[in-house]
């Protein structure tokens, strides 16, 4: 669309937009104004800031003194985007200390007993306040190091509450393993060595993925991997030093059979001569006297006598697998349907004056895509006509791309030439070409903008192309790859730009680099596993584990509305990380387990971990769930993707994993003597082994039946 008089493009200018039988505007539903600011100097870029920052301090102010009634108005500046973006942080503030109460509160709620002794209220508090000193230390530190914060590192203090809350249910987990009747240093030392490795291993795993997404391309990634990693690391050294100094004292206190919150000595046993609430509050220290441990949660009890035998039961094993099934097709398919790109809108809050502006140019200005600018590079002869045609070759080309239509460019040597003709004005040569362009800034004052003279050249200077059905993400990416691809072959230095460029030159890379992220993460937590758990099958679950949970989360994003953009990318960094903490727990307890029946390895791989794998998959889903209520799509997205990381997590390590290794969990176990083994005499007197291999006394099992090994048996 052209006006008459100057044949100008007002496309981008003009919305909602009826023409008349001569093809003239008739009416149209919004206009757009644009004010450009100069930038030469730096006596004028600080002259713009201030304008721009006055204009944004009294513009609502005086559209509101208009009245206006029947027309809308939305507003934009260059600085409003990143300005907004950076507004996150500030709008997650007051979610802070709401998370911090709910993690608190259920972290109580989880070790709390009635037994006044053995209660763990002040652990679990203290807990937290290692979490908390980790996040402040880690960035205090990075901070001081000049490290820089972008507004996504504003959701990593949300994860690392709920992984030093994980590690700290661990060791509490371990600590009520050791017997009461031993020393502090002897229950610590059973403490440490339990929990040790699968602390480790999950602070390693956790730490790594996170540091390898620091190789990404992306600097806001970059940002939140870097906080997020060194927070990770402090807080598993906060928890085996403070935390563990205090769990120290704790047993101190619990030794000397002390009140938890008076630190009063009670009795151990209770007075039939005093009142049952007497009983309850100063009596404490019971302990169970057959194992001589603490008396087991209840929970605990039930994942032992009630969820573990249910799970090894063979028709429930028919039916994890069928569900696995399930899961394991929706998942694939998901990953097909997930969409790539990020909205322009979401990098503001919900009630930002950034998204009525986007809402506003989506709905009147969506017919045109981005007006791209040509850019020479370098300068040129533009009055030889060998140049002339080169360039307009280019242009020509460019034109022919699909997402570009021929007739709506814009060249200030064509109109040059086309004014030169007929004026008869002869600019063949430098001095009279350079002579004559007032004449073309006389009829199109615009072109002024186009052209950079110094020292009486042209050193650069630029074209316009116009971009149409550019609609979705990959129309922007195919688009920008059309026209720099072409660009590359023209015969004159050219470049091409549009400052939206700068969103669509993710969609290149994004599916590459997140790729390349999770694929050298999950290596990387193979190599781990298999140098902290001696045992290479372990490890080889423990990778299939992780890889299942990020096909699931991935595929799971498309059902949910998340697209694959920078800011999900980081979610999956942290997927590889926290994919590890559910498996490496289940299958590290199974594996060191002594017991021959694998069903019995599983049940007792649940008993000991399934409670503090649910106690750290609810705390870091609370730690997060009030991102759900934020107005920010960043923080929303982050608690999507955790909360189908932790569900999916939960999901492997308390059942698909554990009926998984029940059925091929033990292979390559050698039994001793004393082991039970089920076997008959064939006809001819050998030994016929039900699912074994024999050879010699060394007996190979691959099987969950029990056998009797004797000597004597014939060979």
């Amino acid at each position: 669309m052209y006006s008459n008089r100057i044949r100008t493009f007002l496309g981008t200018f003009l919305g909602g937009v009826t023409l008349n039988t001569n093809n003239a505007v008739q009416r149209a539903k919004a206009v757009k104004l644009v004010y450009y600011l100069r930038e030469d100097t730096e006596n004028d870029r600080e002259n713009s800031l201030q304008w721009i920052n006055h204009f944004m301090k009294s513009i609502s102010n005086n559209i509101e003194k208009l009245h206006l009634k029947t027309i809308q108005v939305s507003y934009f500046t260059s600085n409003s985007r990143q300005q907004e973006f950076e507004g996150i942080t500030k709008s997650m503030i007051p979610l802070y200390s709401v998370t911090y109460f709910v993690t608190i509160l259920f972290s109580i709620l989880s070790c709390i007993r009635l037994d006044m002794v053995r209660n763990k209220t002040w652990v679990a508090i203290f807990g937290i306040v290692s979490s908390g000193l980790a996040v402040l230390s880690s960035f205090g530190l990075l901070m001081f190091c000049g490290a820089p914060f972008d507004a996504t590192v504003a959701n990593a203090p949300f994860l690392i509450l709920g992984v030093g809350v994980d590690d700290m249910f661990i060791m509490i987990s371990s600590w009520q393993q050791t017997k009461v009747k031993n020393k502090v240093e002897e229950r610590m030392a059973e403490t440490y060595s339990e929990a040790a490795v699968s602390i480790t291993i999950t602070t390693l795993t956790d730490v790594l993925s996170f540091y390898i997404g620091i190789l990404t391309s992306f600097r806001s990634v970059q940002s939140f991997c870097i906080y997020t990693g060194t927070a990770i690391l402090f807080c598993f050294l906060f928890n085996i030093t403070f935390f563990g100094a205090f769990l120290a004292l704790n047993g101190r206190r619990e030794e000397n059979n002390r009140h938890w919150l008076i630190c009063k000595t009670l009795a151990k046993e209770k007075d039939a001569h005093h009142s049952k609430m007497y009983n309850i509050c100063c009596v404490g220290g019971t302990y169970d006297k057959t194992t001589g441990k603490e008396t087991e949660h209840p929970i605990t009890s039930f994942f032992l006598k009630q969820y573990g035998p249910f799970l090894t039961n063979i028709w429930t094993k028919i039916v994890v697998l069928l569900l696995y099934a399930g899961y394991l097709a929706s998942s694939i398919y998901g990953c097909f349907q997930v969409q790539e790109g990020i909205d322009l809108r979401n990098l503001a809050i919900d009630s930002s004056y950034v998204r009525s502006f986007y809402d506003d140019d989506n709905l009147y200005f969506s017919e045109y895509g981005p007006r791209v600018m040509v850019v020479v590079t370098e300068e040129v002869s533009y009055w030889d006509l060998d140049t002339y045609n080169k360039i307009e070759t280019c242009i020509d080309s460019l034109k022919n791309v699909s997402y570009v239509t021929e007739d709506l460019s814009e060249s200030w040597l064509k109109s040059y030439m086309g004014i030169a003709t007929l004026s008869r004005l002869d600019i063949s040569e430098k001095s009279y070409f350079m002579g004559n362009l007032s004449k073309l800034f006389q009829f199109f004052p615009d072109f002024k903008q186009d052209v950079i003279i110094q020292s009486g050249a042209i050193i650069a200077s630029r074209f316009f192309i116009q971009t149409v059905n550019v609609t979705s993400a990959v129309d922007e990416k195919n688009m920008l790859n059309q026209v720099r691809d072409t660009a590359k072959h023209c015969e004159i230095p050219v470049l091409v730009y549009h400052p939206a460029f700068i969103y669509f030159d993710q969609y290149a890379v994004i599916i590459e680099n997140t790729i390349q992220n999770v694929a050298v993460a999950a290596g990387a937590m193979f190599l781990i596993s298999i140098l902290l758990i001696p045992n290479p099958l372990c490890s080889l679950w423990v990778t299939f584990t992780i890889a299942s949970i990020i096909v699931g989360v991935t595929g799971f994003m498309a059902y949910w509305n998340v697209n694959l953009d920078s800011i999900s990318m980081i979610n999956l960094v942290i997927c590889v990380g926290f994919s590890v903490d559910f498996s490496a727990h289940i299958a590290y307890a199974f594996f060191s387990n002594d017991k021959t029946l694998v069903n019995e390895r599983a049940i007792d791989a649940l008993h000991s971990l399934g409670y503090p794998i649910v106690q750290g998959g609810l705390s870091t889903i609370l730690g997060v769930v009030v991102l759900s209520a934020a107005q920010s799509y960043i923080a929303r997205t982050f608690f999507k993707i955790i909360f189908l990381v932790i569900a999916f997590g939960m999901l492997h390590g308390l059942v698909f994993l554990p009926v998984f290794l029940t059925i091929i969990g033990n292979c390559g176990i050698k039994p001793d003597k004393n082991t039970k083994i089920k076997a008959s005499l064939d006809l001819k007197g050998n030994l016929k082994l039900k699912n074994g291999i024999e050879d010699g006394k060394n007996i190979t099992v691959c099987s969950n039946q029990a056998f009797n090994y004797d000597e004597n048996y014939p060979k």
